[in-house]
């Protein structure tokens, strides 16, 4: 399977991940991958604006995206997010098995759509809550 990356169909959501072949329900998409820290670094990251593609699995592995835009799945956006569009739902999900994270078809996905998965409610509480009090330091803006 090859994934594409290009403009998502998200307002302001900068780029997406496309599949260009069928996918089945429950088949695994891609793995999320990236550079592996703790928790510890993982909080400084946080008070560093250095956020935007941090994954936690547990206080000892974490994946932080941020500096690899070749692993794909960093891009794989939440159609249940800030900008949605009418039509467009999340189809997959986040899954982890062992110390690795998936990105896992929760449908059957076709050939040419955009991969959507959740970031969680709680995630969008916490920008919603940040955007509110002026503490989103213009986080959506430049995001691949």
């Amino acid at each position: 399977m090859a994934l594409i990356v290009k403009k998502s169909q998200l307002p302001n959501a900068g780029k997406g991940l496309y599949t260009d072949r069928p996918i089945a329900k429950g088949e695994k998409i891609i793995e999320y991958k990236g550079e592996i820290i703790d928790w510890k670094e993982y909080e400084k990251r946080v008070a560093e604006d250095r956020d935007g593609y941090l994954f936690f699995i547990n206080k000892k592995r974490c994946i932080d995206a941020y500096s690899t835009p070749r692993y794909k799945a960093r891009y794989a956006n939440d159609a249940a997010g800030l900008s949605r569009v009418k039509g467009l739902k999340n189809n997959a999900c986040y899954e982890i098995f062992g110390d690795q994270c998936f990105i896992v078809s929760t449908r059957a996905i076709e050939a040419g759509e955009e991969i959507f998965v959740s970031y969680s409610k709680d995630y969008w509480d916490c920008i919603r809550y940040n955007i509110k009090n002026n503490l989103y330091k213009n986080k959506l803006k430049g995001r691949d």
